[in-house]
């Protein structure tokens, strides 16, 4: 690092995912962009008799500690928070939380779903909201929660990262990205919907004013700012808190044409766009319209994604038979191409729990041979996975009247060589992996952006694209084979 590169701001994005969080600092300059991990810790949900829920005050203490641990490596412009989407706190009129928050992964939902939509016609939600059917989207998590004792008492309805955000500054707002995830947004206007929020008997005084990306959220509260060592009036700056939107914001993409796959837990495969699309056929396809910085709509739709290998993992480390990642993947690469393949977002998939005997039990179904070995579920796994982004990217590119260029793969799958490249052969279009750190990347340059020390997307993405390593990959191999592939899998649909 250079001598005069000490002197340019830091920032402290609180990263939270569905399985850990981080708090990381980035050091931005005219031609630097450095991240430093300060703190990790384990995001681990607590199962109770009622179901299953986040352990938010661990996260919330993870988060404290991990500023404490930023501000001893010096001065702190400012602090900003990205999380998952969709899950939600209540808050009572003296500001107090009630109860723990649900996890989207509980069981409660789907039957919630369910009822929600034989009062509410599917078309009716899409066309004002825009949202991809998920049984866990908030509109439906409140639905389920409509008949506990507590939501009597709620006022305030707060998504995770802006309870995060009331917690540090005491002010309550919505960020934008975040709330598109609802279900009671209105893709068009960008603002809440008071017509879906008044069909579904809900409050409108739950849901806060809006925030942007950008705006100052507040400063530190003083036990805030004496635990953790930052200086009062250190500012929080309202990021893009829904972490696929700051990871987007970090897509190093220096030509139209591109799409991306934001892949973790979850595969977010889509394309930015100026405007929804809000057609039939578009909410048959099962895509979603949220939103992403200055107004753009993230058009994608959400996939299994990482999850699936990291919970055959787990199971295999439960019985006492995991290889290394490095031995899993060496095996998968030698396994038979197209053994198995699966649909990544068959529901059997979403629930945590024994992951290799379910990918039987859909094998089976399905008419196909379990894989041999670990190295054989691996493959099925990412040959399934490149099957769904390739999938996914060609309807929405037909969905959005778009020609397709380049994938950019962003975010901690990008580290899977052999999934970057099944990628790039499944879809026939050069793949370019990375920033794997993406989403805390797009938190920090949003923050620099509110600080005058970056310009507008154009400018974040050619900074991410100068600084960060990126790696290239071209199609290669029999496309025909993707394609036999593919039929197969669709033939099993029907």
């Amino acid at each position: 690092m250079s001598a005069t590169s000490r002197h340019d701001p830091v920032f402290a994005a609180v990263d939270l995912g569905a399985t850990s969080g981080r708090v990381i600092t980035g050091r931005v300059g005219p031609d630097e962009l450095v991240l430093t991990e300060a703190h990790r810790f384990a995001n681990t949900p607590v199962r109770l008799p009622d179901g299953l829920r986040w352990n938010v005050l661990s996260l919330y203490q993870g988060m404290m500690d991990g500023l404490r641990a930023a501000a001893r490596g010096g001065p702190v412009a400012s602090v900003g928070i990205d999380t998952w989407a969709v899950d939600y706190g209540l808050l009572d009129s003296d500001g107090a939380l009630l109860g723990i928050p649900f996890h989207y992964r509980d069981g409660r939902n789907t039957p919630a779903a369910q009822a929600v939509l034989a009062g509410c016609d599917a078309r009716e939600l899409y066309a004002v909201s825009g949202l991809q059917h998920l049984p866990f989207n908030t509109v439906f998590q409140l639905a389920a929660h409509r008949s506990t004792a507590q939501w009597g008492s709620a006022r305030t309805l707060l998504l995770m990262p802006d309870l995060l955000v009331y917690w540090l500054t005491g002010t309550v707002g919505a960020e934008v990205t975040n709330a598109s995830t609802t279900g009671l947004f209105d893709a068009r206007s960008g603002t809440w919907s008071d017509a879906l929020i008044g069909r579904l008997g809900l409050e409108r005084s739950l849901f806060p004013a809006l925030r942007e990306p950008g705006d100052r959220a507040g400063t530190l509260l003083p036990h805030v700012s004496e635990f953790t060592g930052l200086p009062a009036g250190t500012p929080v700056t309202v990021v893009a808190s829904h972490d696929t939107a700051s990871a987007v914001a970090a897509v190093p993409a220096t030509e139209p044409g591109f799409a991306y796959v934001s892949c973790g837990t979850w595969s977010l495969a889509g394309l930015e766009l100026d405007a929804p699309v809000l057609s039939e056929e578009s909410r048959a396809a099962n895509f979603t319209n949220e939103r992403g910085v200055d107004g753009t709509i993230r058009y994608l739709r959400n996939i299994m994604g990482m999850w699936l290998l990291e919970e055959c993992r787990r199971t295999w480390e439960r019985e006492g038979t995991a290889p290394g990642l490095g031995a899993l993947l060496a095996d998968a690469a030698r396994a038979r191409p197209f053994a198995a393949v699966i649909d990544p977002d068959d529901p059997v998939f979403l629930a945590p729990g024994d992951m290799p005997s379910r990918i039987d039990e859909v094998l089976a179904r399905t008419g196909q041979a379990p894989p041999k070995g670990p190295g054989g579920y691996v493959r099925c796994v990412l040959e399934s996975l490149a099957l769904a982004h390739r999938g996914t990217l060609r309807r929405a590119a037909t969905l959005a009247g778009r020609e397709l260029t380049r994938i950019h793969l962003v975010g901690g799958g990008s580290r899977n060589d052999l999934l970057c490249q099944w990628t790039a052969d499944a879809t026939g279009l050069p793949v370019t992996a990375g920033p794997t750190e993406a989403t805390a990347l797009g938190n920090v340059l949003l923050q620099a952006r509110a600080h005058g020390l970056v310009g507008g997307p154009a400018d974040m993405r050619r900074l991410v694209a100068r600084t960060q390593e990126l790696r290239h990959y071209s199609p290669r191999g029999d496309l025909g084979a993707w394609d036999r592939a593919a039929d197969r899998l669709e033939a099993a649909r029907v």
